[in-house]
């Protein structure tokens, strides 16, 4: 009797085991839920996007890229517009030339806080939002095959200037000063060619000025000294509006008030001359 209690006694090794073993099918990946099994695939996704997101680098700044086109169009293609120029296929500042021009075409900016993708209508808060969609998304619309980057020209176009709401006083680099002079005469020569008529040369006199004489380190020269396209704000736009609305009103009250006066003064001058009149002589 004593032997077979002590066989149905249970050791501790047997116990020990059986925890380890429980513990193990309650946290094995095997024996999980379907969340689980979510989980997992959600990860590979992320680590699949990663890598797409690493496939579709572009060693291109979309924000200096969009600097040099916003200086394009202010400081340059006014000027261009005003001569009639058309600028030639191979020059480096043809619209053409940003292959990020295609997707910034396509911002839409709705309000304050909601800018909007013009491919896929997706909305969101900010404007550096968009452009990761735009790079994860829609970047098969991108054209990198010819290696366009708008931003290569910075150094020559003061980027900087544009970009940097406070202006930092960095000291002067002459080599870095004479290599961006170099890259915007280059520009000047195969944008506005000399030769290729009186447009043109002004146009090449104009660039010089405008961009290429600031690089120098004595400080003399600003860049835009040209100027810029004059923009006129939606409050101005407002104001021409209502004054023009209440202009005809003004010229209507004055008109009105002086046929009143007139009108006063004449009844004025009967009851003058009608008193005079009852007076006896």
């Amino acid at each position: 009797m004593a032997n077979t209690e002590r066989c149905r006694k249970p050791s501790p090794l047997a116990a020990l085991f059986v925890v380890s073993l429980s513990l193990c099918l309650r946290f094995s990946p095997a024996s999980s839920s379907p969340q689980g099994f979510q989980g997992s695939a959600a990860a590979r996704g992320l680590k699949q996007d990663q890598g797409n997101i690493h496939e579709h680098e572009v060693h291109c700044s979309r924000e200096r890229s969009r600097a040099a086109s916003k200086i394009i169009e202010e400081y340059l293609m006014p000027f261009i517009e005003k001569e009639r120029y058309q600028l030639p296929n191979k020059c480096r500042l043809h619209p053409d030339y940003n292959f990020y021009g295609d997707q910034e075409q396509h911002k839409i900016h709705v309000d304050i806080n909601e800018w909007r993708c013009g491919y896929c209508r997706k909305s969101f808060y900010e404007e550096k939002y968009l452009d990761r969609h735009f790079d994860n998304r829609h970047y098969d619309l991108l054209n990198v095959s010819q290696g366009k980057c708008l931003a290569d020209l910075c150094g020559a176009l003061h980027c900087d200037l544009v970009m940097d709401s406070v202006q930092k006083k960095t000291k002067c680099n002459p080599a870095a000063a004479v290599r961006n002079k170099h890259l915007c005469e280059s520009l000047a020569d195969s944008c506005f060619p000399v030769k290729e008529g009186p447009s043109s040369s002004r146009l090449h006199e104009f660039f010089l000025r405008q961009f290429c004489d600031a690089h120098t380190c004595n400080g003399r020269q600003k860049p835009f000294s040209k100027g810029r396209r004059k923009r006129r704000s939606i409050f101005f736009i407002a104001m021409s509006i209502l004054v023009l609305l209440l202009l005809p009103l003004f010229y209507l009250f004055v008109y009105l008030y002086q046929r009143g006066i007139r009108r006063g003064t004449q009844d004025l001058r009967r009851v003058t001359e009608s008193t005079r009149k009852k007076k006896p002589s």
